[in-house]
């Protein structure tokens, strides 16, 4: 299983959540756990995914999904899971 993390963060609008979802499905992305949260009108979601079925390669995933949020108003990025457990040790 290749496991990536993808957050995303920005001022709260419709279909955030629709947006992503449907590109991840589109790409057979599987979502295997999903937080998020609105605080005073700010969006934060954190997923944890599958992208072993995926048809594109990484980078391209990463460019797209990032282009995904610029038109969407948010923020969002993600990062295989090994690099990210790495950044985020204590």
């Amino acid at each position: 299983m290749n496991r990536t993390i993808i957050t995303v963060v920005g001022k709260d609008t419709i279909g955030i959540i629709a947006k992503v979802c449907t590109y991840l499905a589109g790409n057979d992305v599987n979502i295997l756990d999903i937080s998020q949260t609105i605080v005073q009108g700010f969006f934060n979601m954190m997923m944890i995914v599958d992208t072993s079925r995926m048809k594109i390669d990484f980078t391209t995933f990463a460019h797209e999904i990032d282009t995904l949020g610029e038109d969407t108003g948010v923020q969002i990025k993600c990062q295989k899971e090994d690099i990210f457990d790495k950044m985020h040790r204590i």
